[in-house]
């Protein structure tokens, strides 16, 4: 069984709203058993709403369509829907009935347009709606090729969310076969896309099942596993094998898995493990400090940190000496061997992580380039140090500096080299 999903409204178009609707739609669609083929975003315009419906009604077995319901002269999603199935709209007095209760019951009469919200395409049901004034509607589209069950519902999330759960869901399950579909997200960390896809090898065949893709969000490289099978139980056993082949060919690469981020896996280990750690940052200005405490129960391994952002304070606050920073300069590893020195005696923690590099626009030179960063990492056995390269405009070089010195970190918990 498949879906498409229909996204309406002007402001989705032009970006002034995220629509966050689809996602929730497809997450909850492909729980059923259904799978999305596609989602479609289309303004406030009947041609254009009509257009895209009966697009979308030759090519899955369900549309469902979220927006354009209201009172007002741009919702237009009835009118289209009409117009497709070539039925004319009609009052639903059931509905107009609850819409003038709803009204009166605020002390307030009803406004003219509202009656709108009751009409709906001759032969459809109407969805009530728990939570607004627009009604939702169940249709079904025929032709000789094939039947499509088509849902329309408000475009307000909470509306939304209920009318499917209530009423849209329990009607898709009992429409045809069900094929469900099991996913999980796995996130890796230091090597590009195109290299976890190599080490990841006949994983990534575009005709396997489960499938494998890769994306890139803030150079975090996440492995999308989809497994699809009849049977749900079918579906898990084929998703956690695939899981498990992942893993097996990347190894410590991998960070964690949905909702886990860098700072929430180095703070699990640290918190196992009893541990601390302080941050001593010149390049990154506190953003390592706060990945780190936007975990909640940070505190249990957070204490302090310090941003060093001139070579002033760097010797006054750090203890970093003038001849290292006049030498060397203050983008080196000698200068943040010395950070995480300082940091770590004063903070008496177990662990200390230094950044200092040149995050540009400016700043950069022939022998120290924007985008040259140095780490350095330092507990009771000693200091390390490292220097990276790292692509991008300040933005995207300041949080790879942070995410990577947790990266360091995280290998130094588990006992491990760095795998890059």
């Amino acid at each position: 069984m498949t879906a498409i999903i229909l996204a309406i409204g002007d402001e989705l178009v032009l970006g002034q709203t995220i629509d966050s609707n689809s996602a929730w739609l497809s997450a909850q669609l492909a729980a059923l058993g259904c799978e999305p083929l596609a989602h479609v975003t289309v303004g406030d315009d009947q041609a254009a709403i009509e257009r895209a419906l009966r697009d979308a009604i030759r090519r899955c077995d369900c549309v469902l369509i979220s927006g354009g319901l209201g009172p007002t002269a741009d919702d237009l999603t009835r009118q289209a829907l009409a117009a497709v199935l070539d039925r004319p709209l009609q009052s639903n007095s059931a509905w107009l009935e609850e819409l003038s209760n709803f009204f009166q019951k605020r002390g307030r009469p009803m406004p003219e347009s509202n009656k709108i919200q009751a009409m709906i395409p001759t032969g459809a049901r109407m969805i009530r709606n728990t939570a607004g004034t627009a009604t939702g509607i169940d249709a079904v589209h025929r032709s000789a090729e094939r039947s499509c069950r088509i849902f329309a519902m408000p475009g307000v999330p909470k509306e939304m969310k209920l009318m499917f759960q209530l009423e849209v869901a329990p009607n898709i399950a009992a429409i045809g076969e069900a094929r469900f579909i099991r996913s999980r997200t796995l996130h890796t960390f230091g090597l590009g896309e195109s290299a976890v896809a190599q080490k990841l090898g006949n994983l990534m065949d575009r005709t396997r099942n489960p499938s494998v893709g890769t994306t890139v969000s803030s150079g975090i490289v996440s492995l999308r596993i989809n497994a699809r099978a009849n049977d749900p139980a079918q579906a898990d056993r084929q998703l956690q094998q695939t899981a498990e082949q992942c893993r097996a060919a990347l190894g410590e690469l991998i960070i964690g898995q949905e909702d886990q981020t860098l700072a929430s896996v180095v703070g699990e280990l640290l918190a196992r493990s009893r541990l601390s750690v302080t941050t001593a940052e010149s390049c990154t200005g506190g953003l390592l400090a706060k990945m780190i405490t936007d975990v909640s129960g940070s505190s249990r391994y957070f204490q302090r940190g310090w941003v060093v952002y001139s070579n002033h304070a760097k010797m006054q606050l750090l203890g970093v000496g003038e001849e290292i920073i006049e030498r060397h300069g203050a983008v080196s590893e000698p200068v943040v061997t010395a950070m995480a020195v300082g940091a770590l005696q004063r903070a008496q923690a177990s662990f200390a992580l230094s950044i200092s590099g040149i995050a540009g626009p400016e700043g950069g030179t022939e022998q120290k380039p924007v985008g040259m960063v140095c780490i350095g990492l330092a507990d009771s056995g000693g200091v390390t140090a490292r220097t990276f390269h790292f692509p991008g405009d300040r933005e995207m070089i300041r949080d790879r500096s942070a995410k990577m010195a947790l990266a360091l970190l995280r290998f130094r918990l588990l006992g491990i080299p760095p795998l890059f």
